[in-house]
Parts: C-alpha cells; structure tokens; sequence
C-alpha cells in the first residue's frame, strides 16, 4: 500500500516502508509525511517528469513535507 511506503525529501522517489536510504539518490532523509503520487514509466516521453526533474522510472510523491 502507498500510504505505508517512505518518500525521499529531496527528489521525492517512493520507497519501501523498510528503507534506510532513498533507493534513487542515496538520500537518508525519508518521511512518511506525504501526499500524492505518480508513476512514471518512461521519463523521456514524460511531460511532468522535466518539471519534477524526474531522469529515473519510478513513483514520485507530489507533496513532500
């Protein structure tokens, strides 16, 4: 489920409820304080994924506090 997952503070990636470290940038600040997100699939075709700065496949939190 989403709501159990961990969201990276700085790029916003979706993580598993276990994580120790942002599984796309190395990041330890992770928060449960989330709101929500997206999945994109294939970032060069995507229209929001330059506005999120988004190069890597994956979920993305919209609002990260």
């Amino acid at each position: 489920m989403a709501e159990d997952r961990l969201a990276c503070r700085e790029c916003h990636f979706v993580n598993g409820p276990d994580a120790q470290t942002c599984e796309n940038c190395g990041s330890s600040s992770l928060t449960e304080d989330w709101a929500g997100y997206v999945i994109i699939p294939h970032p060069e075709k995507s229209e929001i994924a330059p506005e999120m700065n988004v190069s890597t496949p994956g979920s993305y939190a919209l609002k990260v506090r």
